[in-house]
């Protein structure tokens, strides 16, 4: 026999086969209908944020179809009329600045993308090589190029190539990639990741005869496919969007990334240059008068 309260009432039940499942429901009824208002309130909460952060995309994917006009009175309403008129203007610019623009930062980015994955690869499998002292170095010594903004240090970057004769060029750009936070990011991620590879994988494939280089390319290259997939997102956003480091290091008039293509456009004279054609000038030997436009 067991006693139910309920409503200040207590009720003597004899407790049967059959009478404990018909009491289960009345108990976790209230539970189960926090449940259901948690879930609700996580599921709307969740489509709020989506509509936050889908709305600024929603704005200039809709704006691209419109006319000027449509977009100032309405900047929410749909493209009615749809129209490519802006898309044809862009393309058609007599200077190609946006095509060329386009392109420019599709190579740097398929570039730094391709070259930073073997390379961050390679290097996270030799940190993990080497013994715990040293590997804690070498992880603190690429954890500086996460803890120091790039900002910081954009004017000895400026500097040094112009030691080497690559400022103001797409190849300079692409080594200011290589050499910023973006390695340091991967070179952490892929050192995580490669620390839950059993040793003996690595120690089987070297009493088989494998190199180090082989090891590296035929076994963790294929183990860390999520990683790299990883790298690659991220690094091809970053390359891609960045805005400050090819005004600063290219100049608006000696080329352009799709980024700088507004930039470049008010200055008459900045002809554009695909990124893989010889290095422009220097802004130096600019006119006055062009630097003033």
């Amino acid at each position: 026999m067991s006693t139910i309260t309920r409503d200040d009432v207590n009720v003597d039940v004899v407790v049967g086969p059959n009478t404990k499942s018909d009491i289960e429901p009345i108990a976790t009824a209230p539970r189960r209908r926090t449940t259901r208002a948690l879930h609700a309130l996580h599921v709307g909460s969740g489509w709020v944020i989506v509509l936050i952060f889908a709305l600024p995309l929603y704005i200039a994917l809709a704006g691209a179809f419109k006319t000027n006009r449509q977009t100032l009175d309405s900047p929410l309403s749909l493209p009615i009329p749809f129209t490519f008129d802006n898309i044809a203007r862009a393309v058609t610019r007599p200077d190609n600045l946006v095509v060329v623009g386009l392109m420019n930062s599709i190579v740097l980015t398929a570039c730094t993308i391709l070259l930073i994955i073997p390379l961050a690869s390679a290097l996270a499998f030799y940190i993990i090589e080497r013994r715990p002292r040293t590997r804690a170095v070498l992880l603190a010594i690429f954890a500086l190029g996460l803890m120091v903004p790039g900002q910081v240090g954009i004017i000895p970057v400026f500097k040094l190539l112009q030691f080497i004769h690559l400022d103001h060029t797409y190849p300079g750009l692409l080594l200011f990639f290589l050499g910023s936070g973006f390695l340091s990011f991967a070179v952490f991620l892929y050192a995580g990741f490669l620390r839950t590879v059993p040793r003996e994988i690595i120690e089987a494939a070297r009493v088989d005869g494998a190199s180090d280089l082989r090891i590296w390319w035929s076994i963790m290259l294929p183990v860390v496919r999520p990683v790299t997939a990883t790298v690659a997102i991220f690094v091809g956003l970053w390359v891609w969007n960045d805005f400050l480091n090819p005004l600063l290091l290219i100049g608006p008039l000696q080329g352009q990334t799709i980024t700088t293509v507004s930039v470049s456009s008010r200055h008459p004279q900045a002809a554009p240059m695909p990124a893989d054609q010889a290095a422009p000038q220097p802004l130096s030997t600019a006119s006055p008068r062009s630097d003033r436009g």
